[in-house]
């Protein structure tokens, strides 16, 4: 909280006791009964509400001691009770909603105890109980409003910083496709224009000939064509991700979730693809449960298999070897009669894992939660 948002609150907090105060006060003026001391009693009851922030139940109890003292000591009518009103909203809005109430009720006992027996003092017990009960229920109301809008702003920002991330991993993918296409078409035009005029100028030079300055125009472009596309899929290729599972599962703890990593088989290096789509799926997988799971359990594992790529014979685990297993658990709020459609992210594992010749299912679990699974071929794909 900002300085200025404290210097406004504990404005707020003054006026609120002023108030109330001077309220107070003016009823106990008209009566003629009042003294000195009922005076006192309602100021200091009214000052404590300046005091509910910091300490709710100690306003509490001082403005219900306070108020039940002047009601038992002056028999005054109902809105003496508009300090402990106060106290008792503030303390229920913090959470205090059986302090509340039981100071509410040692006041109104306080107050039908001393008053006398007839029937417009018992509906005036009655009119203060009703008091009673709506400060509470405003209270918790209000606590419960303060939290909904806390939630809602804490879900506006993970939503930026979730289409952020996307705009991101869009861009970067993109990069990287415009690599790939460069490397696969570009690369191999300018490489065969290039051996091409080598040749020539070769076979020229052989012969006695003279090279003509176009040819040998065309040699020195060709390389410099070659130089310069190689330094432009190094600029495309920068944006790769850089990390592990493993990092990404560190900074999903340190923003709350709940996550818990196994790692098995034969922990190796992977092809680039492989770890690249791995990586991927890993951080999709978290950034779904962190947007959609609630409060959820997140269980990774990751099966290396063993490093036999030739022999795809099937382990005591069940797993091929061969292969990368990824899995990512939830126990959240999926429900699987009730599929997601699916959306960038998941289309996007989809299609990485296809790419490899893998396998991909990602779906709610039948014992609640989502699950996804991935299997990714550790061929010499690179």
């Amino acid at each position: 909280m900002s300085g200025r948002q404290v210097d406004r609150g504990r404005l707020a907090d003054v006026v609120l006791a002023a108030v109330v105060g001077a309220l107070g006060t003016a009823v106990a003026a008209f009566d003629d009964d009042t003294t000195a001391l009922d005076l006192v009693l309602v100021v200091l009851a009214s000052a404590a509400l300046a005091f509910h922030r910091a300490a709710p139940r100690a306003v509490l109890a001082a403005a219900t001691v306070l108020g039940t003292a002047y009601v038992v000591h002056a028999h005054p009518g109902p809105l003496s009770a508009l300090p402990v009103l106060g106290a008792v909203h503030t303390a229920a809005r913090v959470g205090h909603r059986g302090v509340a109430a039981a100071g509410g009720a040692v006041f109104l006992a306080g107050y039908v105890a001393t008053g006398p027996g007839t029937q417009h003092a018992a509906e005036r017990a009655g009119l203060l109980a009703g008091w009673f009960l709506c400060a509470v229920v405003t209270g918790l109301a209000d606590r419960n409003w303060q939290a909904y809008l806390r939630q809602t702003e804490q879900r506006a920002l993970e939503a930026e910083r979730t289409r952020e991330e996307a705009a991101l991993r869009r861009a970067g993918e993109e990069r990287l496709r415009i690599a790939r296409e460069l490397h696969d078409s570009l690369t191999h035009s300018i490489s065969i224009v290039k051996l091409q005029a080598g040749v020539a100028v070769h076979l020229a030079r052989k012969r006695g000939d003279e090279v003509p300055p176009a040819l040998l125009a065309i040699q020195e472009a060709s390389g410099e064509a070659m130089r310069e596309l190689r330094s432009a899929l190094q600029v495309l290729r920068a944006d790769e991700p850089a990390g592990t599972p493993a990092l990404l599962v560190e900074r999903a703890r340190a923003a709350g979730l709940a996550v818990e990593l196994t790692v098995t088989g034969d922990e190796r290096p992977l092809p680039r693809a492989v770890d690249r789509a791995a990586y991927r799926i890993v951080q999709e997988a978290l950034t779904n449960a962190a947007r959609h799971a609630g409060p959820a359990k997140v269980r990774v594992r990751i099966d290396y298999g063993t490093r036999n790529t030739t022999d795809h014979t099937t382990d005591h685990t069940g797993d091929r070897m061969g292969e990368l297993t990824i899995g990512v658990d939830d126990d959240g709020a999926a429900d699987p009669d009730r599929p997601p459609v699916p959306g960038t992210g998941l289309t996007g594992m989809h299609e990485r894992v296809s790419a490899l010749g893998g396998t991909l299912r990602a779906a709610p679990r039948a014992e609640g939660g989502f699950s996804v699974r991935a299997r990714l071929p550790l061929g010499d794909t690179v």
